[in-house]
């Protein structure tokens, strides 16, 4: 039966699973549906796609083929936290329908600013490093988007209740997703994207590369700040001309954005700004104070204000590491002495690594991991310096803490942070910490902090990962629990069991502190055993599962050493994420359950990794036992044994 028809409306149900509940919007390509997904007990969105002209309907199946293969490539980015992610593509009665995430009370970018005017130019920097992250995470498995433009861009309301604070890029690599109003122009299904908003190279037939997507951003940005685009014209013939042969309109409302857009409306794509240079520049606009270096991700603090500028004395948000300066990075994992234990990963039969009771010598810590693979081989590695983005999302509880001051009149200067906290230095970025509770209950009332000056010795409760700026120590109480919390979101999302923690300047000790809040990672139920993100060392062992994280990907040396390597190299495994098991589990019964419950609860085909080539994988250790999580961190590997080396979808 035709899409579009009165049965493919409210109270349909599509492949015997998805009750369509309301129409959210259509599109020139479809119709956008909520969903409820009867095998989850949740709500999904649907796009269904629409063959309105016969011409269309007679390439439909190369179109959802089409469809399947992108899918495949968005699912590699399922968690990232400025991604709409993509559960499925399925077809139902011959047509093509999307499974895509629910974001409840979200607003795509094209209708806010129509609807409240364009926001500051900080605002669009900071909605602009969102779509940016997405986008390199994207670019870095080799997928393009080819439609980045504002009704791409949802905003939506983050933890802390701000209604604008989450920014997510959807239309993630489908190309034949419904649009949201605007005529997508497919020529001869080669041609993917939107007037005014395509690359001059695409435009002239010119094949879809990371600098295409970001001309689209720059468009966008554009968009977001002026309220019309760069090559707004009355046709689509004339916008798609504008954009070959005409410089954009200057931008009047831009400020400092306006030479970063400038640069990435740049027509010769060789001389336009990289992602790598966008992301520095629009750094520089959201956090203009902050010491930055090169980062992996982008963190985005906390929601600025809508359409104006910062209320008075406020400070613009640093983002993620980026207010860390360089000398004030701790050495890694150098010096690492995780206690003892066991960690330890599945060897499968036919290993070669022998039985249990030939062991080789035990590593540092307690992990062990577990998997039904084939034979495995130790091989020379080739270690890089870059770390694999922070991506998945978080299993466990992400509750804002602070340490509210307590310093008395003499002790304030000294003590940065106020006598409960007790520390007579301010906290530099990546020092390992020790907390210790009043009453021993944790995140209860003000820890008393130490230091662990080799970020292991000691087994650390947690990290400095960032700081809030803030112009006022009253400032700093009120707004750096919810800054830290959003600072850390990525890398809280990429672990099992982590908190955040603020620690906020005392008013004597506002200025020592650096005006700042300082920005903890610690273990939700236990210490974290060693470094954390990007204060990790590739080719360091892992002591202890807190400390992997989803898309780490490992150098398996034996069961019972796994070492951290950077994914564009040699690997054995990639994590994928965490399942729990019961309460009553015992650490031994989990090393034999384990793989199985990572192939239920986290099954690699889900990440769109082929079942008759990969298989699941586990690690254990005893921190999990300890503190009561029953965590287990799963993986992906090959059958055989072999090597993944950038294969992966």
């Amino acid at each position: 039966m035709p899409s579009g028809t009165p049965t493919s409306g409210v109270g349909r149900v599509i492949a015997g699973r998805y009750l369509l509940l309301n129409r959210l919007g259509s599109g020139g390509m479809g119709h956008v549906w909520l969903a409820h997904d009867r095998r989850l007990a949740c709500e999904v969105a649907l796009k269904e796609i629409v063959f309105r002209d016969p011409a269309e309907a007679d390439e439909h199946e190369a179109r959802v083929a089409r469809a399947r293969a992108e899918a495949r490539h968005a699912a590699g980015l399922r968690g990232h936290p400025h991604v709409v992610t993509v559960h499925d593509v399925l077809e139902h009665e011959g047509l093509p329908w999307i499974v895509m995430e629910y974001v409840e009370g979200a607003v795509n970018l094209r209708d806010l600013v129509d609807q409240q005017g364009p926001p500051a130019p900080a605002e669009c920097a900071r909605i602009g490093l969102a779509v940016l992250d997405a986008l390199t995470a994207g670019h870095r498995r080799g997928v393009m988007h080819r439609d980045v433009k504002p009704a791409n861009i949802l905003l939506a309301p983050d933890r802390t209740g701000a209604p604008y604070g989450r920014v997510l890029l959807t239309d993630y690599g489908i190309s034949v997703q419904p649009d949201a109003g605007e005529t997508r122009y497919t020529l001869a299904s080669v041609l993917v994207g939107t007037a005014g908003y395509l690359a001059p190279e695409r435009v002239t037939g010119g094949a879809p590369t990371p600098a295409t997507d970001v001309f689209s951003l720059g468009c966008t940005l554009y968009y977001a700040v002026e309220g019309r685009g760069p090559f707004d014209r009355e046709s689509h013939l004339a916008e798609l001309t504008a954009v070959v042969m005409e410089e954009p309109r200057a931008a009047g409302r831009a400020g400092a954005l306006e030479p970063v857009v400038r640069a990435l409306l740049e027509k010769d794509p060789a001389r336009r700004m990289s992602a790598a240079e966008a992301e520095a520049a629009l750094s520089r606009i959201v956090a203009p104070e902050a010491d930055a270096y090169a980062r992996t991700q982008t963190d985005l603090g906390s929601q600025p204000h809508w359409g104006g500028a910062p209320p008075s004395g406020a400070v613009p948000e640093a983002g993620g590491f980026g207010s860390l300066p360089v000398s004030e990075r701790p050495g890694g994992a150098q010096g690492f002495r995780p206690p003892s234990g066991r960690i330890e990963g599945s060897q499968g039969p036919g290993s070669g690594y022998g039985q249990p009771g030939d062991w080789l010598p035990e590593p540092p810590g307690g992990l062990q991991g577990f998997g039904a693979g084939g034979p495995r081989r130790t091989r020379p590695r080739i270690l890089h310096a870059v770390l694999a983005g922070l991506l998945g999302l978080a299993l466990a509880g992400t509750g804002v803490w602070y340490a509210m001051s307590r310093q008395s009149e003499t002790g304030g200067t000294e003590r940065p942070y106020g006598d409960a906290v007790g520390l007579g230095t301010p906290l530099k970025g990546g020092d390992c910490v020790l907390a210790d509770w009043p009453g021993g209950a944790a995140f209860q009332g003000t820890p008393r902090l130490s230091l662990d000056a080799g970020c292991g010795e000691k087994v650390p409760d947690g990290q400095v990962m960032a700081f809030a700026p803030a112009a006022s120590a009253a400032e700093a109480r009120q707004e750096g629990p919810a800054a830290c919390e959003e600072r850390t979101a990525e890398l809280r999302e990429g672990l099992a069991d982590v908190r955040s923690f603020a620690v906020v300047p005392s008013e004597a000790g506002f200025e020592a502190a650096g005006r700042r809040t300082a920005c903890l990672v610690l273990g939700g139920h236990g210490p974290v055993y060693g470094p954390l993100g990007e204060h990790r060392e590739m080719g360091a062992a892992f002591a202890d599962t807190a400390t992997m994280q989803r898309r780490d990907c490992l150098d398996v040396r034996s069961h019972r050493d796994a070492r951290l390597v950077s994914c564009t190299g040699p690997h054995d495994e990639q994590v994928l994420g965490f399942a729990r098991l019961g309460a009553d589990v015992t650490l031994s019964e989990a090393r034999t359950e384990s793989d199985t419950a990572c192939a239920r609860e986290v099954p690699p085909g889900d990440y769109g990794f082929d079942p008759s080539v990969y298989t699941a994988g586990s690690w254990t250790s005893e921190g999990a036992w300890k503190n009561g999580t029953h965590f287990v961190v799963c993986t992906v590997r090959k059958q055989n044994g072999g090597t993944m080396e950038g294969d992966e979808p």
